[in-house]
């Protein structure tokens, strides 16, 4: 019996680990970036949903660590450890951190996408996890969807249409 595969949705703010044939999808990424960690040997993958660089910014309790990049990357390392995945293994792919508005002036506060892009990446080189493919910046919004099988990042730009990584 052949299992069908089925597409987890990753929200704002959320996290989540697929297995092959599954895939996995988040959407709505603006200024958010959507962050696949997977081993492709193993066929296993995990998404984040980050909306804010750091935890810091945070004032609400309790902490909501799939929101920030400085804690959801380390969650969803830590998630796909127990779950199989080897780090020797584990590659890195991103997109989404648009600048969706233009502001005059440039107050780093609200340079949100470009922020959350820098904070993965610094996540990511601490943990010495390779970024192997990335698709960030500008300005529109991005649905992502990653095969944990092919290793493929699907990805649908608004008025820019569809391009792969």
């Amino acid at each position: 019996m052949f299992k069908t595969a089925e597409i987890i949705k990753v929200g704002i703010a959320d996290m989540n680990i697929v297995k092959a044939p599954d895939l996995i999808r988040t959407t709505g990424l603006g200024s958010c970036v959507g962050v696949v960690l997977y081993d492709q040997a193993r066929e296993l993958a995990g998404m984040a949903h980050v909306m804010l660089p750091d935890s810091a910014l945070s004032r609400s309790e309790p902490l909501n660590r799939a929101k920030f990049a400085n804690t959801a990357i380390k969650e969803l390392y830590e998630s796909l450890i127990k779950k199989g995945a080897k780090h020797q293994g584990l590659k890195a792919k991103l997109a989404g951190g648009a600048q969706m508005f233009q502001f005059s002036g440039s107050s780093d506060m609200m340079r949100i996408g470009p922020r959350n892009v820098e904070a993965v990446i610094h996540e990511l080189k601490e943990l010495r996890i390779p970024v192997v493919g990335q698709d960030v910046g500008g300005n529109s919004g991005r649905t992502i969807e990653f095969d944990p099988k092919t290793g493929l990042m699907q990805i649908r730009t608004v008025n820019k249409g569809n391009s792969e990584i």
